[in-house]
């Protein structure tokens, strides 16, 4: 034994010793060549060059192949043998010698591409499913850095701390977001997605980074770039079924690498503003694959936000007959609003295994999952795992921003630095009560105190029953993060000049979010479970709208009222005393309940004042005149409900500590009851009343997007029930749009309220996304898009509603304008206009 130990030391420490091969890489005019592709031809694996062209690799000692590609280059192998000593081995590459071929031109003239584009769209479908599962590893890179930015944003001043903050210079250069990440992917047909993301890593911060890869698949007909966000409709593959319909190719040449011949293939959109790429794909001859693409996005490819997208990838051979994507870089530039910048997305793929022996029940809801340790490693660790190097501006930032985000992190415990922080928060100005409102913090990190104040001017309403109306709100908020609780408490006060009535009420808010170990998930792992508890009591004398969902904006009824002498909004005053809870279970599953007590009081119109005076036109009655001849009687009622929400095949991430759900490809299922006791608390109303909803997004890729919600519901007891407690269809009569797919965009307020014992509803619209507008020359080029659909209701054959519209959205990015035709009973209605918010920024504003 004495004699093997000193062998097997010998053996063990040579196997162990590494050497480490560094270079640069550049075109034959010396300039470097960004992202260049590095592999190892012996192990299947490698690296990415960074985007100065040094890459750099750790090998075991012994003999390897070090191969280098980029696209548009001929590949260049080198030998090399690694020992325990340092190695430089530069690469310069020269432009790949495209041969034309010895054609013959058919009598129609075809350029020779276009047979090998028919060979590769006839073999993209085998291509695309030709592999039942694999795993992988992508190491993925984020770097997102400005080349000028603006001193005011929309109006929004941006002030030296938020500059430094940024880490910008005083040119407004400068990186603003950089992490790195390296994710377990595990894949099998026909759907099924695991990511495992082992670290992940973000400059100044103690986040996880951008660790989802973006997986473009140019063997699908229709080719989502990141998830979609910036092109719903997607983009169509230059190899789709129907790509010869919609783009033109011409052949460039080909050459030959390994004994393999390359045609490099000019992709050329037939028409603008398609979603269409341009730029080349390189096809190899006979197998018909893809081996290469570098294709770009533009205005005239209807992307949105960003100004440019180009996209690069080299695929390789996995095993003999398997080639997947090596590494791919996707850049982007975006200048709007004074901000310029630039930034990539860099995903280098290794370690493919295309036969996995996957344990029973590893694919679950959880689709993605974090290591405990995600964000806890060391300098030295992502020394040994990033595969390409850091170039000195991001050596730079990550130095500078984790140690002042180290400083903060620990000088957040210290009152010097929090009486530092309040201090920067300024004194309040009579502009912050007035008009832009205030946030202050204490700064505590054991349990934090903010106050939020929304400004007075803001609030200011005018209706006909209290005349000129002021309101005041602040939240006063305290944090215990250490056991993820919040409470806070926000006063209401209101006060009518004519009416000469004063209320005022309160709201006490708990936010609970409960995290526990030890639960077993379904493929047999602890896993880290959440669930949410969120409830608040309220009560005090407030102001309320006859109809609960709010239909009218008091805003919107202010203007009506002030200059056009409608008064549509009808409110009453209440005492009351409410409780709502709301939680979310692990399986997904929302639920709330809620209990309320009302003492209703009736209110008149106290005043008949308007800017603008039409004749004789007169103010209506304070109550919903369409189905009441007089005044409500002043009553009590208590009422309770709950509502139960459900999405099957909830997908969830399953960060360290807790879950956050990330939807389904199925409809949302939500059913409601409420009931209102009779004699309780001197409760004067007795009803049972349900209802059934089904919602859902249906994207259609270049076809468009389908939004829809169908209810149906009804009283199942209606022994007293008052106008407060019907159940009312939320109409509108402004020409501001009411809330889409929630409403009836020119149906009555009141007219067709019913206690009826069964009714349903349907809202459904269609939105194009750049289908047939991009046909039109003017619209095309300012990406404005249809949107069609229809609401309707229907109670009985004397109670029934349709209407009918059609209109164009994404107008400046923000607005929507639609005609609207409505049919009541079975009779033509009305045709009116409406504008409202829609499209890419104005579609995710709401208003309550």
């Amino acid at each position: 034994m004495q004699k093997i130990l000193p062998f097997l030391f010998i053996l063990f420490s040579t196997a162990a010793f590494a050497g480490r091969i560094t270079g640069t890489i550049i075109d034959d005019k010396g300039n470097a060549l960004p992202y260049a592709s590095v592999s190892i031809k012996e192990k299947g694996s490698g690296t990415t060059a960074n985007q100065q062209g040094h890459y750099s690799l750790e090998l075991a000692a012994g003999d390897y192949t070090i191969v280098v590609q980029y696209v548009g280059f001929a590949k260049q192998e080198k030998k090399v043998h690694v020992t325990d000593a340092g190695i430089q081995l530069d690469f310069m590459l020269k432009p790949s010698q495209l041969q034309l071929k010895d054609v013959v031109v058919s009598s129609n003239g075809e350029d020779p591409a276009y047979a090998i584009i028919r060979h590769a769209i006839k073999k993209r479908q085998a291509y695309h499913d030709a592999l039942d599962s694999f795993t992988c590893e992508a190491y993925i890179k984020t770097l997102i850095k400005t080349r000028a930015l603006p001193r005011k944003i929309l109006g929004q001043k941006i002030d030296s701390a938020d500059w430094k903050q940024m880490g910008v210079d005083s040119a407004g250069k400068g990186v603003i977001y950089l992490s790195e990440s390296l994710t377990k992917i595990a894949f099998k047909k026909p759907d099924k997605v695991k990511l495992e993301v082992l670290s992940g890593r973000e400059s100044g911060s103690n986040g996880f980074g951008f660790t989802i890869p973006t997986f473009i698949d140019f063997y699908t007909n229709n080719v989502q770039i990141m998830g979609g966000q910036f092109a719903p409709r997607g983009y169509i593959c230059p190899i789709a079924d129907g790509a010869l319909n919609f783009y033109k190719y011409h052949f460039l040449g080909s050459f030959f690498e390994d004994g393999r011949e390359i045609s490099r293939i000019q992709v050329i959109p037939r028409r603008k503003y398609e979603p269409l790429f341009s730029g080349t794909i390189e096809i190899t001859e006979n197998d018909w694959r893809i081996y290469s693409v570098d294709l770009m996005l533009t205005k005239e490819s209807q992307l949105e936000i960003l100004d440019t997208v180009k996209i690069t990838q080299i695929h390789f051979p996995v095993t003999k007959n398997i080639w997947r994507t090596k590494n791919q870089v996707l850049y982007f530039t975006f200048n709007k609003f004074g901000i310029d910048a630039v930034g990539n997305f860099l995903n280098v793929y290794n370690n493919y295994d295309v036969t996995p022996a996957f344990k029973k029940k590893f694919f679950n809801n959880i689709i993605m999952q974090f290591d405990t340790g995600v964000n806890k490693k060391t300098t030295a660790y992502w020394d040994s795992v990033r595969p390409v190097p850091l170039e000195l501006e991001e050596m730079k930032d990550y130095k500078v921003k984790d140690s002042i985000y180290r400083y903060q992190r620990d000088s957040s415990f210290t009152k010097r630095y929090r009486d530092s922080l309040r201090r920067m928060q300024g004194k309040i100005s009579v502009m912050n009560v007035l008009w832009n409102g205030f946030s202050r913090s204490n700064y505590n990190p054991k349990n934090y105190t903010t106050i939020q104040w929304q400004p007075l001017l803001k609030q200011v309403q005018y209706n006909t029953v209290e005349g000129l109306v002021l309101n005041g709100e602040a939240t006063f908020s305290r944090g215990f993060p250490s056991v993820n609780r919040e409470l806070s408490f926000t006063p209401h006060v209101r006060y009518g000049f004519s009416n000469e009535h004063f209320n005022a009420y309160a709201t006490l808010n708990y936010h609970g979010r409960t995290n526990w170990r030890g639960i077993t998930n379904d493929a047999g792992d602890d896993a880290s479970s959440f669930r949410s508890n969120n409830f608040s009591l309220s009560g005090g004398r407030r102001i309320s709208q006859f109809n609960k969902g709010n239909p009218i904006s008091p805003l919107f009824n202010s203007i009506y009222t002030l200059f056009f002498n409608h008064n549509y909004m009808k409110i009453y005053e209440n005492k009351f005393l409410q409780f709502d809870y709301y939680g979310t279970s692990q399986s997904g599953l929302k639920y709330t309940a809620d209990l309320l007590y009302e003492d209703r009081m009736p209110l008149d119109n106290t005043t008949d004042f308007s800017i603008i005076k039409y004749g004789n036109k007169k103010f209506t009655p304070n109550y919903p005149y369409e189905k009441m001849d007089s005044q409500f009687v002043r009553h009590q009622a208590v009422i309770a409900g709950i509502t139960l929400s459900y999405q099957p095949g909830q997908k969830y991430v399953q960060f360290p500590n807790y879950r956050v759900p990330l939807g389904s490809k199925y409809p949302t299922f939500t059913l409601a009851y409420q009931k209102g006791f009779n004699k309780i608390l001197g409760s004067d109303v007795d009803f049972d009343k349900w209802n059934f909803s089904v919602t859902d997004d249906m994207n259609f890729k270049l076809a468009g997007q389908l939004n829809y919600r169908i209810d149906i519901g009804g009283f199942l007891n209606d022994k007293s029930v008052f106008i407060q407690d019907y159940r009312h269809f939320n109409g509108n009569q402004l020409i501001f749009a009411s809330r889409y797919l929630y409403s009836f965009q020119i149906a009555p307020y009141y007219a067709n309220s019913t206690t009826a014992s069964f009714y349903t509803t349907l809202h459904a619209e269609h939105h194009f996304n750049g289908l047939l507008t991009n046909k039109i020359p003017f619209f095309k080029r300012l990406n404005w898009n249809l949107v069609a659909g229809t609401n309707a209701f229907y109670v009985n054959g004397n109670n029934n509603y349709v209407e009918v519209f059609g209109g164009l959205e994404n107008i400046f990015k923000l607005f929507r304008v639609d005609v609207v035709g409505s049919y009541l009973n079975g009779k033509n209605g009305q045709v009116a206009v409406r504008v409202g918010l829609g499209g890419l920024f104005g579609g995710k504003i709401r208003f309550e």
